[in-house]
């Protein structure tokens, strides 16, 4: 069995990744860190999650782990994720702390320095269906943030094989699930600020998973367009539906984009493209590791609809499937 360590049990995604590995054929949870809880169980935090002592992260036997996954704020778990490689584990880190390759970079838009730059180029972007081959036996894997998988997926056999207009923008409409923001009290998360309301935030280019995308984006086809990109607060649990708008040259047929996304994605167990005849729905994805999109062209434009579940698919799901990857266990394993 892989022992699987998970730093940050108590939040949202991982709480979910603890669910899912309690009923996976292959992994089993070694240990479950909580700065505030330690010492409690889990289900006396989350009444639906399993008995699991949550202990001090000072405290873990990580010589005996397999993999551990960091369900951490950003800039937080760096420290751990070297202790970890240096202990033989491997590292799955649901932060945004890996997912730049660029120190830099990472400065400007988290506000601090990386404390780890010389494992930014180790370190493997998850996106399963993407990045199979170099997932396979890699020490560090950079989950991907739960927005950037909704419209990656989607979009990655159209940029790839230049279905674009480079002329004008890709445009990427997101509304998530308040889980999205994770679990620690803020007022405007408050169910009498949400519940009833729908609202925008960090519109144009300034949210943090601009650069993760526009950085995937670059490695598949450096002639990709500008991205905008806004997201919203959903007064919903959980889930993301991102619209997502790409220009295509004129005369382009909406079946032979089809016939692309098709042969891209027809084997895949996780990304499901919806006939024309249906639109995309949260209820297509919720509890699921299921990446379910549509396709609509107008005129010179291409709508995309895309659908996640922030905490599996975009969080912890993706996190297992990535961890499957590593191992060299069924991709399916815990995720069916």
């Amino acid at each position: 069995m892989i022992k699987a360590g998970i730093y940050g049990a108590t939040g949202y995604a991982g709480a979910e990744l603890i669910r899912i590995l309690s009923g996976h054929s292959e992994a089993e949870v070694y240990f479950a860190t909580s700065r505030t809880h330690a010492g409690k169980n889990l289900n006396s935090i989350h009444p639906d999650a399993p008995n699991i002592l949550l202990q001090d992260a000072e405290e873990v036997d990580l010589e005996q782990t397999d993999v551990v996954f960091l369900c951490l704020p950003s800039a937080s778990g760096m420290p751990i994720v070297v202790d970890a490689l240096e202990a033989g584990a491997k590292v799955i880190d649901l932060s945004a702390d890996f997912r730049l390759n660029d120190a830099n970079k990472y400065k400007d838009w988290y506000g601090t320095t990386h404390l780890a730059p010389d494992l930014l180029s180790e370190a493997v972007y998850g996106l399963s269906e993407t990045n199979r081959s170099d997932l396979e036996d890699a020490r560090l894997v950079a989950n991907p943030g739960c927005y950037p998988t909704s419209f990656l997926l989607p979009i990655w056999p159209l940029i790839s094989n230049n279905i674009f207009d480079n002329s004008r923008p890709i445009i990427v409409d997101s509304k998530s699930g308040v889980s999205g923001a994770g679990r620690s009290p803020k007022q405007h998360l408050h169910f009498v600020e949400v519940s009833g309301n729908f609202q925008p935030y960090k519109i144009g280019r300034v949210h943090r998973h601009v650069p993760e995308m526009e950085q995937q984006l670059l490695s598949w086809n450096s002639r990709f367009p500008e991205l905008i990109f806004t997201p919203h607060l959903l007064p919903v649990p959980r889930g993301i539906l991102s619209t997502i708008y790409l220009p295509v040259e004129p005369n382009t047929k909406e079946d032979d984009i089809r016939a692309i996304c098709s042969k891209t994605y027809t084997n895949e167990p996780f990304v499901k493209l919806l006939p024309s005849s249906q639109n995309v729905s949260l209820a297509h994805v919720l509890h699921s590791n299921l990446c379910v999109f549509g396709l609509n062209l107008t005129g010179d434009t291409l709508i995309i609809t895309s659908a996640i579940d922030n905490l599996v698919k975009g969080a912890a799901g993706q996190a297992v499937q990535n961890m499957n990857i590593v191992f060299g266990i069924t991709e399916t394993c815990g995720l069916k």
